[in-house]
């Protein structure tokens, strides 16, 4: 499995809305995300940062897939209002971070 991790941020006072937002996530946005192959997404927030991860067996299949879906391109139309995220120009998709250590499984 292959790891991605992003950042962003949410605006001031609208962390509660994010969280009711995703609370009710969409049956066909969940649908995307499996279609990708993600799996383990997790989303963590200090202060107004927001740290999401997911492990997927192909980074570059799962961005392919989210970058051409309309259903995402309507989620990020519908959480922009709550959030700011970078998003890569190359892939479409949010801008992962790069790793910088691993401990690994024993």
């Amino acid at each position: 499995m292959e790891r991605f991790a992003w950042t962003a941020r949410v605006l001031p006072g609208m962390l509660d809305e994010y969280i009711k937002r995703h609370d009710a996530i969409w049956p066909e946005m969940t649908a995307v995300l499996n279609e990708a192959g993600i799996v383990n997404y997790t989303i963590w927030n200090v202060g107004d940062t927001l740290f999401g991860y997911y492990e997927c067996p192909s980074i570059e299949k799962a961005a392919s897939i989210q970058a051409n879906s309309p259903v995402v391109d309507r989620w990020n139309e519908y959480m922009k209002d709550v959030m700011v995220m970078e998003f890569d120009p190359e892939t479409g998709t949010s801008v992962q971070l790069k790793q910088v250590f691993l401990h690994p499984k024993r």
